[in-house]
């Protein structure tokens, strides 16, 4: 399987078109080249939290082996935060959470006396909201960066007495991860030679609160600008099924609303698991007591009921060539 880096999505990949943002002085935070990844979407000023922690090491006091031992001289020169941008959840949880909180308390200037706490804070965008994930332990599932963002989130509420606000959720469910897989999905089809339009896309993915989630939410989406375009006859862009649908994406404005339906496909090889052999209603299978979506999606069962449940991605794919009649 030839995959190239233009057919990838990650969590973060359609931060690239929040060009508002991109000559702002965002702090970054997560793991991993957090920063080269941010300057590849397009940033210009970054300031990670490890260059926050090492400007202001007063800030970061809950590990007593890293406090100053001595009063360090005052920070000058340090730029002032416009912006935060979380990638993924960070490797110490307390600095990153602490030194957040410090930028949005203080309007990104984090040298000055905290007179009123501002509100609205600055802009927050977030990326990945997946409470948990699969990984090898025989526990069933470990935190992901949703459970870090639940943290923030509660942590903000209690100081502030206020909800913390983002200015956009990257990452599945969101709309607009979906609405920027389209279009890179018909620009993959452009530069391929294809001439029919694509009108069924297919989402393959393990958890139900995610993958599933914002496929079906996607597909209410796109039902509404079908259904718009047929009753008006004009290219407008419809309003959204859900939350956090936000206007940022270009790429759709242009685009001709040729994709009838995403179709939702959960495998059983990750979060999502049964014992049995496949079931054959997913509805009853699909069904939780507890919402593990990110606080700003509220829970619809509709949602999170698959439109087909397999084994495994192979399952996935050959269902998809069956239903487009390519086997």
């Amino acid at each position: 399987l030839q995959v190239s880096p233009e057919q990838v999505i990650l969590s973060h990949s359609p931060l690239q078109l929040f060009n508002q943002f991109h000559q702002k002085c965002m702090l970054v935070a997560g793991q991993g080249p957090v920063e080269e990844n941010a300057q590849n979407l397009g940033f210009k000023h970054v300031v990670t939290i490890e260059a926050l922690r090492k400007a202001y090491p007063l800030l970061d006091m809950v590990d007593q082996s890293r406090r100053p031992k001595e009063l360090p001289p005052p920070t000058t020169g340090f730029p002032t935060i416009e912006g935060v941008i979380l990638f993924g959840e960070p490797v110490r949880w307390e600095t990153s959470l602490q030194l957040i909180i410090d930028v949005l308390l203080s309007n990104g200037n984090l040298g000055a006396e905290l007179q009123d706490i501002p509100y609205p804070h600055l802009p927050v965008l977030a990326c990945n909201m997946d409470l948990l994930w699969m990984a090898e332990a025989k526990m069933p599932s470990r935190f992901g960066h949703g459970t870090f963002l639940l943290c923030l989130e509660n942590i903000y509420k209690k100081v502030t007495g206020r909800e913390l606000k983002y200015e956009a959720l990257i990452g599945k469910p969101s709309t607009v991860t979906y609405r920027y897989a389209e279009y890179l999905i018909k620009e993959q089809a452009e530069k391929q030679g294809w001439k029919s339009p694509i009108r069924r896309l297919y989402a393959v993915g393990d958890n139900p609160m995610s993958d599933v989630y914002g496929a079906n939410l996607y597909n209410s989406y796109l039902k509404s600008a079908h259904q718009n375009q047929i009753q008006t006859g004009v290219k407008r862009s419809p309003q959204a099924a859900g939350p956090q649908t936000e206007d940022h994406l270009k790429p759709r404005q242009d685009c001709d609303y040729s994709v009838e339906s995403c179709e939702s496909i959960l495998v059983c090889t990750g979060v999502y698991r049964h014992n049995a052999d496949v079931p054959s209603k997913t509805k009853e299978c699909t069904t939780e007591t507890v919402f593990h979506g990110h606080r700003d999606f509220c829970f619809d069962p509709s949602l999170v009921e698959a439109s087909y449940i397999v084994q495994d991605v192979n399952d996935a794919v050959q269902l998809a060539f069956k239903k487009e009649n390519w086997s």
